[in-house]
């Protein structure tokens, strides 16, 4: 395994990549490895420059296969339990981030590698990218988030489907069932990356924020609340110097210049 297992490069637009590399293992999760995916989400959570964040597994086989089974395999209960805490953690931090996070699935997207994933904002996924939570053969169920995320994005009967079966989904129907939002082939990948990015940076950021503030914390609030508090977050926009670019360009039309 490389010194850090986790890459990560930030381009002057703010478009960082993530890298979790340990090809040798199919990208596993292990302790060593969230301990290093949890100092670099701070850094990049710390860095006023970041406008979005992609995250990817190195080589061509898996986004991330799963947590390391030879490193659980002998766990108590007890240490267990501080193993789930530790990615449950590390997954919120990722969560947390203000801006956008996309999850890029090339390869095997299971266990542990799926849980990242789902703690995305979204996922674009390859036609070779396989989903799985195959947990419940292993004697154990989902310890970093799979339970919750899961049907919070598709249901809880299709998640209870997956989790309960151990099945693996591939890309087409992950698309229809609403794990991944955008499917494209390996080849065309950079491209809709790039085609992505350039939606992304073309919008005001601090009201891309907001939007992923609203979303969010609006979803575990009753409607009432929820609303509310999109209209607090909608007010606040008109604060701020956005607001005012990107009107007056929309009237004069022309392309808005929001400032970093």
């Amino acid at each position: 395994m490389p010194n850090n297992p986790i890459q990560v490069s930030l381009d002057a637009q703010g478009v960082a990549r993530l890298t979790i590399d340990r090809k040798e293992a199919l990208n596993a999760l292990n302790q060593s490895v969230l301990e290093a995916l949890a100092s670099e989400l701070h850094t990049l959570g710390t860095n006023p420059a970041l406008r979005l964040l992609y995250i990817q597994g190195a080589g061509d086989r898996a986004f991330v296969a799963g947590a390391d089974i030879t490193e659980m395999q002998s766990l108590s209960a007890k240490q267990a339990h501080a193993f789930s805490r530790q990615g449950l953690e590390t997954l919120a931090r990722l969560e947390q981030l203000p801006v956008p996070v996309i999850a890029l699935v090339d390869g095997f997207c299971l266990g542990g590698g799926f849980e990242l994933a789902l703690a995305c904002d979204w996922i674009i996924a390859t036609e070779a990218a396989v989903f799985a939570h195959p947990e419940v053969g292993l004697g154990i169920i989902p310890g970093f988030g799979g339970t919750q995320r899961l049907p919070r994005r598709i249901g809880p009967a299709a998640a209870l489907d997956l989790i309960m079966t151990g099945r693996r989904v591939k890309a087409e129907e992950a698309l229809r069932l609403g794990i991944a939002q955008h499917l494209t082939c390996r080849d065309a990948l950079e491209e809709t990356v790039a085609q992505f990015s350039q939606w992304i940076l073309r919008n005001a950021p601090n009201a891309s924020h907001a939007a992923k503030a609203a979303v969010y914390q609006g979803a575990d609030l009753p409607q009432d609340r929820a609303l509310q508090l999109e209209a607090s977050l909608f007010g606040a926009c008109f604060a701020g110097e956005e607001q005012p670019e990107g009107m007056c360009a929309s009237l004069e039309k022309r392309k808005p210049n929001f400032a970093d």
